[in-house]
């Protein structure tokens, strides 16, 4: 299954994600991304499993989600949205983190949790694009941001 669209707005799976945005194991960090309405906002999902490499070391008595991957995942979510938005020819571009403000983490995220990467798109000018973004787990508010990004070729 390529996309399909609900009431809510459109499904990407893995597949056309992996034609969207250039990440890639171990650093792709959305599995699908839900209610994608071009323009104006969409939903990541990321599934944390035990098997990511990190836990190893973060922390080995206690694994905890990089609270930085929460804002990686942010970032790749939004890529989606603006690839959906711009369309085609917008495949495969780069989108460069220009700021990163107002972040706060609320909870911890562990293995075996849903991260619902809710995205929002404030405005856009040119090339430069700047969001607000939620990630919760189970309804609750684990962290948020507002970010600016810059979309280029590579």
């Amino acid at each position: 299954m390529d996309s399909t669209v609900t009431d809510r707005g459109k499904v990407i799976d893995i597949n056309r994600i992996l034609q969207m945005i250039p990440h890639r194991y171990p650093f792709l960090l959305v599995d699908r991304v839900v209610d994608v309405i071009a323009g104006e906002s969409a939903v990541g999902i990321k599934n944390v499993t035990i098997n990511e490499p990190f836990f190893q070391g973060h922390f080995p008595s206690r694994p905890v989600f990089p609270g930085v991957l929460i804002i990686e995942a942010m970032a790749q979510t939004a890529a989606v949205l603006v690839v959906e938005t711009l369309g085609p020819s917008a495949e495969g571009k780069l989108v460069y983190f220009m700021s990163v403000d107002t972040c706060r983490f609320r909870k911890p995220v562990g293995p075996g949790d849903q991260l619902m990467i809710h995205v929002f798109k404030e405005r856009s000018r040119g090339n430069v694009w700047k969001f607000r973004a939620e990630a919760k787990v189970a309804g609750t508010l684990v962290a948020e941001a507002t970010y600016a990004a810059m979309i280029l070729d590579e």
